[in-house]
């Protein structure tokens, strides 16, 4: 196995690798992203990178981007300390969200993910609403979702396993870890997760003990943590970048700041995935645009009377489909405005 092999370029990637791009150029991972800061590595050493001027120039929004996870076409200069980024590699998945506020536009959180991990603390954080829209998220990525319940310590056996219950309800199949960072038993079992070679991605708010898991997998207090506001059992960001990690055993692990503000922009196989008994009573509907909140004949109103589906996992379904409907929109709009502004910059300069 080769170096970049083991920073998880398997089969899938080495059957895009275009022969002539490796000739001139190495290929290596993006390893951390801080602002406009890069780390690649190429399995031997990290090496800070810069973007050529074509590829910023190219670039029409962060989807062109490098992210953590990217594998990238580069050329290494002075002794391999310098990289400089020519292209990104064809992705394997893209886990993407909203940018938090009123901008419509996409941020980038991690690239080339096998599996998602979300973690949720036994405590107060503990919300199936806010789980459902992380599993939208990871569902329209086509990434494989695992949740850890945290702060195990917290509760009793009955306590836990009736919020386990819970999430077998609306969600059946999911693998589902119960534990708590002060176990040393607890650990050993959640590093059998972990499996050699391949990226795993830790998503949660502040504060649900992600930093603290990282600390205990890699066996040293590498990254700090923070303590939880008493007031409402929020944590403050004690992760400020993605960055990417390699575990003893070899498995990959990228790690994010805590996200408050989950929003998403055209999400539809990410929604049915997520909620798929509402999407199978959605093709009984008589109408094909229904919107589901007032037709007569609508499959999913029907559902929601006879008890099918809960009215908490409904509600969540329609705030995420309008709200994944208004992004999308508002995405495009902005796109088009963005491709004349575009084409009028091209002109003027042409005239100049």
């Amino acid at each position: 196995m080769n170096d970049i092999e083991k920073l998880g370029f398997d089969k899938w990637f080495q059957d895009k690798s275009e022969t002539s791009k490796s000739d001139s150029f190495q290929i290596v991972r993006v390893i951390s992203v801080n602002k406009n800061s890069l780390t690649v590595s190429n399995g031997k050493k990290d090496i800070y990178a810069e973007l050529t001027g074509k590829f910023l120039y190219n670039s029409d929004s962060p989807l062109d981007l490098p992210t953590v996870g990217d594998w990238v076409y580069a050329q290494l200069f002075d002794d391999d300390s310098l990289a400089v980024i020519h292209e990104i590699f064809p992705r394997k998945s893209l886990l993407k969200r909203k940018t938090s506020g009123k901008k419509i536009e996409h941020q980038l959180i991690a690239a080339n993910i096998d599996t998602a991990i979300i973690i949720q603390s036994l405590d107060s954080n503990y919300n199936l609403r806010r789980l459902e829209r992380y599993l939208v998220m990871i569902n329209e990525s086509n990434i494989t979702p695992v949740i850890f319940l945290s702060k195990s310590d917290l509760l009793s056996i009955e306590e836990i396993e009736s919020k386990k219950n819970e999430i077998i309800q609306i969600i059946p199949d999911i693998k589902t870890e119960v534990f708590s960072n002060n176990n040393k038993l607890d650990i050993e079992n959640i590093k059998n997760y972990f499996t050699p070679f391949k990226t795993f991605c830790l998503l949660g708010s502040s504060g649900v003990g992600k930093t603290t898991l990282l600390n205990n997998l890699i066996h040293q207090d590498l990254y700090k943590t923070q303590p939880i506001r008493e007031k409402d059992g929020r944590g403050k960001h004690t992760t400020t970048r993605r960055e990417l990690i390699v575990l003893e055993n070899g498995a990959i692990v990228i790690d994010n700041p805590g996200m408050r503000e989950l929003g998403v922009i055209s999400a539809d196989s990410g929604l049915d995935d997520t909620f798929n008994e509402i999407a199978e009573l959605s093709e009984h509907c008589r109408f094909k645009d229904c919107t589901h909140t007032v037709e007569k004949g609508c499959a999913i109103l029907n559902g929601l009377e006879e008890g099918m589906i809960s009215n908490e996992r409904y509600q969540n379904y329609i705030k995420l489909y309008k709200e994944s409907l208004y992004y999308e929109m508002s995405y495009y709009e902005k796109r088009q405005k963005d491709k004349k502004f575009g084409k009028f910059l091209h002109t003027y300069l042409k005239n100049k």
